[in-house]
């Protein structure tokens, strides 16, 4: 039996859950999504909770029956909180402006990179840190798809990737770059 698929999801105040044909509505304050649910599943707002169940099945069945409850649980808690995800640009002459919503990249080309803001995703930008070596610009990517976010964080860092000589690039907040030593002149 699946141990996470098994728990109740609490609904708090403010966040409204509706169950459509193969799907669950949830929302919010910070906005509304739609997760898509397995017909063998069956979904249930009972109060202040939501409860998945799953017939007795297979190892794939119970994965997904996990994986539901993940997946609106998330959901929940994006149209509460919302999901945040820190870039650093690191580099001499690398820099990230905003331009309306949108952002605007500097990474070492003869042009700027224009990146569009999906839909349901807000850009921002602020100065780094002080404790952050050799970075330019923080760039913050918030919404309330948890999956979203990282797939536009990830592209974003796809831009630039930091190369492991010197640093330079896009990086993930406290992500660790191993380092490689240079060529030696003899």
């Amino acid at each position: 039996m699946s141990r996470v698929g098994q728990k109740p999801i609490p609904v708090p105040s403010g966040v409204t859950v509706q169950v459509q044909n193969g799907s669950l509505k949830v929302k919010g304050p910070k906005g509304e999504l739609d997760i898509l649910t397995p017909p063998f599943l069956s979904v249930a707002v009972e109060g202040t909770s939501i409860k998945i169940a799953a017939p007795d099945g297979d190892r794939k069945v119970k994965a997904v029956w996990g994986l539901t409850r993940t997946l609106a649980s998330n959901a929940i808690e994006g149209v509460t909180r919302g999901f945040e995800r820190r870039l650093v640009v690191v580099g001499i002459g690398y820099r990230a402006d905003m331009e309306g919503k949108n952002l605007r990249f500097a990474l070492g080309h003869s042009h700027p990179i224009p990146f569009p803001a999906p839909a349901g995703i807000q850009f921002a930008t602020e100065p780094p840190a002080p404790g952050v070596e050799d970075a330019q610009a923080v760039v913050i990517v918030r919404g309330a798809d948890k999956q979203l976010v990282g797939h536009v964080a990830a592209e974003i860092r796809a831009l630039r990737p930091p190369e492991p000589y010197k640093g330079k690039g896009i990086r993930y907040l406290g992500e660790h770059i191993r380092r490689k030593a240079g060529k030696t002149a003899a």
